[in-house]
């Protein structure tokens, strides 16, 4: 069959055998078990794919594609999306504190949590856009597979996808029978995940799917004082699901989700020496001096905590009409998060700061899509608006010990404020103590979203071998955003600073009431003239993304590609800096390549180059060289070159190995950062190298049952060093301890499968190398009170998992 008819078999609903994309995960392998009960090599699996909006062959997509199946969730026992970036070569993504996750593809990320700021990598579930910040990055629930799309998507998934695109597709009820499943997994820390699911067919047309997943553990750190556990899991989800048919040619689907979070927030620990008191740390601290975080014991004295709770719900209505299929995809998002972490590392309150953010978000969806298909064109068209609500408080807390610490340590008030006011009061028997005493700053802001969008994309198959594609989407932005940031709130203190001012005292030390009333942490220039005033602004941006490919099948099993592609991330304001806006982030990506398939040594390698320019990038940062750390906002232009490769050979019945990697380099191409450094040229911090690599096998036992064995390694190449690494803790080595450096991960498992399918277990082991890493600093304390806390990655975890199926 020609590629052309292939194509057009596809989109009336028929697959035939294909190859992974360009950087491609390992696909499922069909295997057969012949009669003779040798082991004889076979075809690599079918995989269709939604990429282009449109059911296809992963053969037949010219995206730099890479496919994660529900075998390798089960493989690495992957929780949600941060257990499975390390073996998707080019993307990184931090998801220790679950409520702020980042995402970072071929070196593009959004370095910014506030509101106003869009994400650059987007992620979508059944084709519904997640959203931001804490509502992203949620547990897995009945997950099918993970399409990762490297590159700027703009023309095909529309806003906030400058980097590429996610694309998690979920399981949907059959009626064609009833079916169960439930896994408990039993792991080191007392770690007990349990995953449920009922199908239930209550018509040849309808039927019913129910999920439920619960997920605690002890964690792996505790208190060297108190014994606590800090780092723990508390989290449950659930699904409800019913899809039916009307007459022939309608499909209504319709889904709810509700997650609750409950648990401790990321664990900080001390990475610089605390002298006993009177001495303090240096301030500001000195990076040469840093400790070894895997060698200093855990102390906190901050209530640090973190939580969620989301609900989603989702309509999907299919109609055919011969002509071409329509889908009306509507949905809703609401959820409210949490998230407190300690700062400095340590149960000293005269060194105590933590950071908090909370926000609450709604949103809602609705797309309409027109699809079809002629002998000539495959057509994709359609719009869609999105609306979104969220307010969000960003929060710094103290104590008025840290404060005095803090007033000390920049000449202020030589011994602090507080501690002697209360020492000099309580000598004449006046019975105040403004010791201990909570210290609140924080910045408060609201959004309201609404985003319109139109767009087209059509395939014309100029013969049996060339394809021309074109996409176009036009997209409005509408913001409107507020900013309000008053003084610090200290309740407990300005009662007892009242009663001071009362009766006198104040006045007899010579020590006015308005001087004991003061920020520390919300001082640039826009928020100290602002303080108690409401700011609005109000914007609107447009923009049209293109999208131009040609691939042509040189035979069967060789298809070259050349892409030229527009993604931007939308226009919006700086949550942390009055006033402060920006327009749309553009990255225009030009992409080559080929995918090739032996079928005879069932081998397949596939490779592609890139090139992109990133403009107009946005990024927040914690300035660290002023007396007082203070919040700036920077822009920068980039560019990068890469190259994506994989290869994949099933060797036997049984074996399989596969292979991916990326090379890029990412430069600033214009960039002076706000201390006035000029880092055009420079690195931006992003790895050249990644990749992994994995091998299966599966021992066949006839009625015994089977065993299947997987090992999966990964690495993720050390930071590419700049000017401006030093001064934000970024890249490099400090002392004892290294930021940014080479990372690896080793997974395995093994696991027993009944012959019926019924019944299963196994073993297995994640960070097998146990590994551990700076995930970040916590550095609001680094220059006013010498302190500098360090959250660290997992180390080593395992388990035994049990499984039933009917």
């Amino acid at each position: 069959m020609s590629p052309r008819k292939s194509r057009l078999a596809i989109s009336l609903g028929r697959a035939l055998s294909g190859l992974a994309f360009t950087a491609a995960m390992p696909l499922a392998m069909a295997q057969q078990t012949p009669a003779t009960g040798a082991q004889t090599a076979v075809q690599l699996d079918t995989i269709t794919v939604t990429a282009q909006s449109r059911e296809q062959e992963l053969q037949d997509v010219p995206i730099a594609l890479q496919v994660v199946t529900e075998q390798l969730l089960d493989d690495v026992a992957a929780e949600n999306l941060g257990d499975i970036d390390s073996f998707v070569p080019g993307l990184q993504i931090n998801s220790l504190q679950p409520t702020q996750p980042s995402f970072q593809l071929r070196g593009i990320a959004t370095d910014d949590f506030g509101i106003g700021t869009d994400p650059a990598v987007g992620v979508y579930v059944d084709g519904v856009y997640a959203g931001r910040g804490g509502g992203v990055l949620l547990p897995f629930t009945d997950v099918q597979r993970i399409e990762v799309l490297k590159g700027p998507q703009g023309t095909l998934f529309g806003r906030n996808t400058a980097a590429g695109a996610i694309s998690i597709i979920t399981n949907r009820p059959d009626a064609s029978g009833n079916a169960a499943r439930g896994k408990l997994r039993l792991g080191n820390d007392n770690k007990t995940y349990f995953e449920g699911m009922a199908n239930v067919a209550v018509s040849d047309d309808s039927a019913f799917r129910f999920n439920g997943i619960f997920n605690t553990s002890d964690g792996w750190v505790r208190d060297a004082v108190t014994g606590e556990d800090l780092a723990p899991q508390d989290n449950w989800a659930t699904r409800a699901a019913f899809q039916t048919r009307f007459g022939d040619n309608t499909r209504a689907y319709i889904a709810w989700d509700h997650e609750n979070l409950d648990q401790r927030g990321q664990a900080t620990v001390g990475v610089v020496p605390v002298p006993a008191l009177p001495a303090l740390p240096t301030a500001p601290a000195d990076p040469d001096s840093f400790l070894d975080p895997l060698s200093q014991p855990y102390m906190t004295d901050a209530p640090d905590a973190e939580w969620r709770t989301f609900d989603g719900a989702t309509l999907i209505v299919d109609h055919n009409f011969g002509w071409g299929s329509l889908t009306s995809t509507t949905a809703w998002h609401d959820y409210d998060s949490l998230n407190r972490v300690e700062e400095d590392g340590t149960n000293r309150s005269y060194l105590y700061v933590d950071s908090t953010n909370t926000e609450s978000n709604t949103n809602f969806y609705q797309e309409f899509k027109f699809t079809g298909s002629t002998d000539r064109v495959d057509w994709v068209a359609g719009a869609s608006y999105f609306q979104e609500e969220a307010d969000q408080t960003s929060e710094v807390n103290a104590l008025t010990d840290s404060v005095d610490t803090i007033a000390n340590n920049l000449g202020l008030a030589p011994g602090g404020l507080f501690g002697p006011l209360t020492a000099v009061a309580n000598m004449f028997d006046i019975p105040v103590d403004l010791t201990g005493l909570p210290w609140n700053e924080k910045f408060v802001n609201t959004l309201d979203t609404k985003a319109y969008a139109a767009f087209g994309d059509a395939i014309w198959h100029v013969n049996d071998k060339l394809n021309l594609t074109f996409g176009l989407r036009y997209t409005r932005d509408e913001k409107d955003f507020t900013w309000f940031n008053d003084l610090r709130s200290a309740p407990e203190l300005d009662a007892q600073l009242a009663l001071l001012d009362r009766i006198g005292f104040l006045d007899a030390i010579g020590v006015p009431l308005e001087s004991l009333v003061f920020d520390v942490a919300f001082i640039d220039p826009p928020a100290v003239m602002n303080k108690g005033v409401l700011n609005r602004a109000k914007k609107s941006w447009d923009d049209w993304s293109p999208r131009f490919v040609v691939d042509y099948h040189f035979t069967d099993d060789l298809m070259g590609f050349a892409s030229l592609a527009k993604g931007y991330k939308a226009g919006g304001f700086n949550a942390l800096q009055i006033g402060s806006e920006f327009e749309n982030e553009d990255v225009w990506n030009f992409e080559s390549g080929f995918k090739h398939s032996l079928p005879e040594y069932r081998l397949a390698y596939n490779a592609s180059v890139f090139y992109y320019a990133y403009d107009n990038r946005q990024a927040v940062t914690l300035d660290m060289t002023t007396e007082i750390p203070r919040f700036v906002v920077n822009t920068s232009d980039q560019e990068a070159w890469g190259v994506d490769f994989d290869v994949r050979w099933q060797a036997t019945d049984g074996l399989g190995f596969d292979f991916n990697a990326e090379y890029l380099d990412s430069t600033y191409k214009k960039y002076v950062n706000p201390q006035g450094v000029d880092l055009g040229g420079q690195p931006t911090g992003a790895p050249e190298w990644s990749f992994a690599g994995g091998v299966n096998y599966v021992w066949r036992m006839a009625d015994a049952g089977d065993v299947r064995a997987a090992m999966r390694y990964a690495y993720v190449g050390g930071c590419r060093s700049n000017d401006e690494s030093v001064s934000v803790l970024g890249c490099g080595r400090f002392g004892q301890v290294e930021a940014g450096e080479a990372q690896e991960l080793l997974d395995a498992r093994i696991g027993w499968t009944s012959a019926a399918g019924h019944w299963g277990v196994a073993v297995y082991g994640n960070n097998l190398l146990d590994n551990q890493y700076v995930n970040t600093f916590g550095t609001y304390g680094m220059t006013v009170l010498g302190t500098v806390g360090a959250r660290m990655t997992q180390p080593r975890t395992y388990g035994v998992e049990l499984s039933a199926n009917f």
